[in-house]
């Protein structure tokens, strides 16, 4: 099987619908009332799809993912705050770098790439430091697919009188989180993930009370969310130029989100993928980095191959010829790759993206896996 298109087997950019794509095709005039209401209709949707439009706000961002992480530390997090950031991979490292360009105190902890931080280690680090204002972490760790036990550190985070702020980069719209049931200041995601639009708009959950209080911290004009959010509210319009072509897209891929059944449609496709995934890769002999009990079914990190003739530049080149694009490793200690399991693909195409990858092998004379 080779698809007539590059399957993306990525944690974004990633595969999208024939639909998202054409939704595209039409511009909009970015202070245009129907264009608004497109606007309006994509958060409202997004805020339903983690309960909280009672008790936070959307508020969407021009740029990646980082984009709206950075924005949510300097809007959320005052000049005299001081951050906690929970680490065990490459996007927890970026979180505290950040803190530490926007000047914002920073205590790190870190865990190995295959340990996830207990509610225990966050309980303990909270006790040890009353100066940390905010606990930041990661849901789920895109450099390794690992899943950090986000409930039980809120409600530690909580209990000391904290505040939270979760990186859902990879997770949000597969994994469940309810604003009523796990408390935190605010959820960061973007378009080109688990709601399979394209990359290019990032979007902030945002507590009510907080983003309220809010005004004044933000370092620079383009990332503070108060402004962003104040300013929709009053005229419904972005700032500054929205990504107008990346809205409709979102807009369209979130009319296919609720068709296929929300969350937990979108939970069970992931996850069969993830498990045909492991299935036909345990049956090559490549070896999976993390044990299931923290795998997310977001994106899978496998072992490289021990032979001398396996080099991964050569190797992707060769899969992707044969219609599937992967992911370089991202780990500081080991040598892997990745093979997201979201986008719009079924559990067939990560079949026959593993007989590539076996075929591929082969080509290379790699026999010691």
């Amino acid at each position: 099987m080779r698809p007539a298109e590059p399957v993306l087997l990525t944690p974004g950019p990633l595969t999208t619908s024939v639909r998202t794509r054409q939704a595209m095709l039409v511009d909009w005039g970015s202070w245009d009332e129907r264009f608004n209401q497109l606007t309006a209709s994509v958060c409202e949707q997004l805020l339903a799809i983690i309960n909280g439009s009672a008790s936070h706000h959307c508020v969407p961002l021009q740029g990646s993912g980082t984009f709206a992480v950075e924005a949510a530390i300097g809007t959320l997090v005052p000049r005299d705050g001081k951050v906690l950031v929970l680490i065990n991979g490459a996007y927890g490292k970026r979180l505290a770098t950040i803190c530490q360009v926007l000047g914002r105190a920073v205590s790190t902890f870190v865990t190995a790439e295959d340990q996830p931080t207990t509610a225990a280690d966050v309980d303990r680090l909270l006790h040890a430091d009353a100066g940390i204002s905010h606990v930041a972490l990661i849901h789920c760790e895109t450099s390794t697919g690992i899943l950090n036990p986000l409930a039980d550190i809120a409600q530690v985070v909580a209990r000391h009188g904290k505040r939270l702020i979760i990186d859902a980069m990879s997770s949000f719209g597969a994994l469940p989180v309810d604003a009523q049931q796990v408390p935190f200041d605010a959820l960061i995601a973007a378009s080109g993930k688990c709601l399979e639009g394209v990359p290019g708009m990032g979007f902030v959950f945002a507590r009510k009370q907080s983003l309220a209080a809010a005004a004044g911290n933000a370092h620079s004009l383009a990332l503070d969310l108060h402004d962003q959010h104040t300013y929709m509210a009053k005229t419904g319009q972005w700032r500054f130029t929205p990504p107008t072509h990346v809205v409709a897209a979102l807009h369209e891929a979130l009319l296919q989100y609720v068709e296929e059944g929300g969350l937990p449609a979108r939970h069970a496709r992931y996850a069969a993928n993830c498990q045909a995934l492991m299935e036909e890769m345990n049956a090559l002999g490549l070896r999976s980095f993390l044990p299931a009990a923290i795998q997310a079914p977001i994106i899978a990190t496998f072992h490289a191959p021990q032979d001398p003739r396996y080099q991964f530049k050569d190797f992707y080149e060769r899969v992707k010829a044969k219609g599937f694009i992967l992911y370089p490793g991202k780990l500081t200690e080991v040598e892997t790759f990745r093979v997201g399991c979201i986008g719009h693909v079924q559990p067939a195409e990560m079949r026959a993206a593993v007989a590539a990858i076996g075929e591929v092998l082969r080509e290379m004379e790699v026999t010691h896996i």
